[in-house]
């Protein structure tokens, strides 16, 4: 494992044709219609946690659809925007996990990147109004590159899967130097089936601190 590495040091292996496609095919796609996030905010978590300092990834699917909602982290919206449903009961199980009844008055969750939570979508851009609008450009070639990459040069990585989309990343990880904690989606059609309750983020702690790392402090928003 080298610790020393950069995410410009791994994904400049990835400047092959499909990146450079999907990178073209979006640039086009906005002459005539509004893409989510802006240009400046699809590599943000890139941007706000470092490769050195993974300690969780939360894997989510396709950006949000409307309103610029979209920033660039996984479940995260804006601080003037309303918090959507599934980070709504995001917030609800980790107000049940920590037995807690704080209240979140906004859906912003920059703090948890800079904290080492690195908030990867698997396609990292969407047509306004038409959800996985951009499945098939890709993204996800890419993304599944970047968790391999995780899972190689990292070790005792905690990874939250969430739902049947996050969870067929399984295969990518190396199950033998990292953690992966499932459950059903978070979104308000899913979230009963075993996101609430499964107390994911009292657990993540727990192998951090037993992997001689600091806490996420979850309610730091």
């Amino acid at each position: 494992m080298n610790s020393s590495l950069t995410w410009k040091d791994l994904l400049s292996q990835e400047k092959k044709k499909y990146f450079f496609d999907a990178i073209n095919y979006i640039n086009k796609e906005r002459l005539t219609k509004i893409i989510y996030p802006s240009s400046k905010d699809i590599f943000k978590a890139f941007l706000l946690t470092s490769f050195d300092e993974i300690k969780v990834v939360i894997v989510g699917q396709d950006p949000y659809f409307s309103n610029n909602q979209a920033h660039g982290l996984a479940f995260s919206v804006p601080k003037n925007k309303n918090i959507p449903p599934s980070l709504r009961n995001i917030y609800k199980e980790l107000n049940s996990d920590f037995k807690k009844k704080y209240i979140f008055n906004h859906g912003c969750l920059e703090n948890w990147a800079k904290q080492g939570v690195f908030l990867l979508n698997s396609i990292l851009t969407v047509e306004s109004g038409k959800p996985r609008s951009h499945n098939n450009i890709g993204w996800e070639i890419f993304t599944n590159k970047v968790i391999f990459y995780i899972s190689k040069y990292k070790k005792s990585v905690v990874f939250l899967l969430w739902g049947n989309n996050a969870q067929k990343k399984y295969n990518l990880i190396d199950t033998n130097k990292h953690y992966i904690l499932k459950s059903s989606h978070p979104s308000p059609l899913s979230a009963h089936r075993g996101f609430l309750g499964c107390k994911h983020f009292s657990k993540t702690n727990k192998i951090l601190v037993e992997c001689k790392k600091k806490e996420i402090n979850w309610f730091d928003i």
